[in-house]
């Protein structure tokens, strides 16, 4: 094998090992962001009632909502887009555990008042997000 074939191979496994890697470095790089941003909304709202684990619960339904319906509708957000904003940073600004510990940690009414707002306010979030972007989908067409 000449030098030349031997740098070409490296570079061919150099580029299929980055290609593998990209994910994972959109995912983090999103992740550590929605991480972060949780934080200062939970640090942010007053204490009593988990009013931060409810604000990144429904706000990341309805950016999941947007983000998934856009895709299905328009398409306009690239693959690495949609990794780094719904697996990356909506997977970590959401929280399913905490709310759990959260609402276990409540009194019973207050527990029954949680786990239903989570619930009701995050599924309309995520159907508030999908009239968005048909409403937007629907005047991109007419305009």
């Amino acid at each position: 094998m000449s030098e030349t074939d031997a740098r070409s191979t490296t570079e061919e496994a150099g580029s299929r090992w980055l290609e593998r890697l990209e994910p994972l470095l959109l995912v983090a790089v999103g992740g550590f962001a929605g991480a972060v941003l949780r934080h200062v909304v939970a640090v942010a709202l007053p204490g009593g009632f988990p009013w931060g684990t409810l604000a990144v619960n429904v706000g990341g339904s309805f950016a999941l909502g947007v983000l998934l319906y856009e895709a299905k509708l328009a398409g306009r957000l690239g693959a690495e887009t949609r990794l780094v904003l719904g697996t990356g940073f909506l997977s970590s600004f959401t929280t399913y555990s905490t709310f759990a510990l959260q609402t276990s940690a409540l009194s019973p009414t207050l527990a029954v008042v949680n786990v239903g707002a989570n619930y009701a306010l995050g599924f309309a979030a995520v159907l508030a997000g999908r009239f968005a972007v048909r409403s937007l989908a629907g005047q991109e067409a007419a305009g």
